[in-house]
């Protein structure tokens, strides 16, 4: 299989320099390596066999534009986890869909939590007060997805939880540090690569610093962004959805209940994670459906709804059979799980909505509002944010509006 070793080498040092009115900026960058086996080299492939690829990391150098200073090497998040166990280098995937995860685990550090990526999108996130029920409701909001995805751990990785985690065929694990006696359960997987992060806890803290963010373009152009704010949302930064139009106000008349709020604010820190255009739905702090990657939101929002019938006819399968649904045989039982989740319309009933963007049509308010969703976070600003809460009201389902839209590219 190609590799950097035997296509193309990369150096291993990399300079930019910002440079303005006679003023230079030096950012500096070194090449990362891991060791496995007897060679050490960085990463095997970039997004496909035949891509070389390598990672580099800042070690030296800072950059302030206007107002607002960049990351420096001393105040980083390590960007090169230790690889503590692997049967091969990894490649783009390995390093993207851990730092997919931290960037949503980065919101969720005040409790247990699991966050579970495949192919840079979340399929599971799920809270709890222990580390291994996390695991198994994040698992279980989307199994299928979770095979050869990467999990992602906020907390010391546990016997229990990596006796759990071997069985179900996953690519990577992120976790900041290994109870005793667990690297030797994982090693029973083979090909699973162990990650540890010993900083972990610094997340919140360092991520809510700006960094510079390049997106290379197909003619070699780069574009230059500054990252999107991190700072957590809270109650206090949502506002009571309300809107005028040709002189008349309405405002939303029931407030969340403090399970309502738990699940917006959980919703909205995953929503801002995955790829736009994006709308979500969680409940008891656990994700119900994602729609990821859309054209347009009516399409995220059916994704997302279509998801959450799929997935629950699926847990259901496997909870009561331990068999995927599409190995059932036996029509009569596939048609009991297929109407117990129709009853419970996909675990909608009492669900929160995210939305990574106002909304533009009244379809996926409706849709949602129809499968039982009671409470929906969104940005707000669109022109028919004033026609929507009057509908959000009719049906007594809550509303709150951030202010800002969070879309990722």
């Amino acid at each position: 299989m190609p590799n950097e070793s035997t296509t193309v080498r990369f150096p291993a040092r990399l300079e930019i320099s910002f440079v303005d009115e006679g003023r230079r900026q030096n950012l500096i960058y070194e090449k990362a390596t891991w060791t496995v086996g007897r060679e050490t080299t960085g990463l095997r492939h970039g997004d496909n066999p035949g891509q070389p690829a390598a990672l580099y990391r800042l070690v030296n150098g800072s950059l302030t534009l206007g107002e607002v200073t960049d990351l420096t090497p001393g105040e980083q998040l390590a960007s090169l986890p230790e690889l503590l166990q692997s049967a091969d280098h990894p490649n783009r995937m390995t390093i993207t869909d851990a730092d997919a995860a931290l960037n949503i685990l980065r919101h969720l550090m005040d409790e247990p939590a699991c966050v579970i990526v495949n192919h840079n999108n979340p399929c599971g996130v799920a809270r709890a007060g222990l580390l291994p029920i996390a695991y198994q409701k994040a698992t279980m909001a989307d199994r299928v997805a979770a095979i050869s995805a990467c999990a992602a751990f906020n907390r010391p990785l546990d016997l229990i939880t990596a006796e759990a985690l071997v069985d179900n065929q996953l690519a990577s694990v992120v976790a900041p540090e290994y109870e005793e006696g667990v690297l030797a359960v994982l090693a029973t997987q083979p090909g699973l690569r162990v990650l540890r992060l010993g900083n972990m806890a610094r997340l919140t803290q360092c991520c809510a610093r700006p960094f510079v963010d390049f997106k290379s373009l197909i003619d070699g152009g780069l574009i230059v962004q500054l990252s999107p704010a991190a700072e957590p949302i809270t109650r206090a930064d949502c506002l009571p959805a309300a809107a005028a139009q040709k002189g008349k106000e309405v405002r939303i008349r029931r407030q969340p209940t403090s399970g309502e709020w738990d699940d917006l604010l959980f919703g909205w820190k995953i929503v801002r994670g995955v790829t736009s255009i994006s709308v979500i739905y969680v409940k008891e702090g656990v994700t119900v459906g994602i729609g990821a990657g859309q054209q347009d939101r009516i399409s995220a929002a059916q994704n997302a709804r279509d998801k959450a019938y799929r997935k629950l006819v699926d847990r259901l399968a496997w909870e009561r059979f331990r068999c995927p649904f599409n190995q059932i045989e036996n029509a009569d039982m596939r048609d009991s799980i297929r109407a117990d989740a129709d009853e419970l319309h996909g675990g909608l009933i009492g669900a929160a909505m995210a939305s990574d963007g106002p909304f533009i049509f009244f379809d996926p308010i409706d849709m949602s509002i129809s499968e039982g969703v009671t409470a929906i976070i969104q940005p707000g600003g669109s022109a028919l944010d004033y026609d929507i809460i009057r509908l959000c009201n009719e049906h007594n389902v809550t509303m709150v509006i951030t202010g800002q839209r969070v879309y990722k590219y």
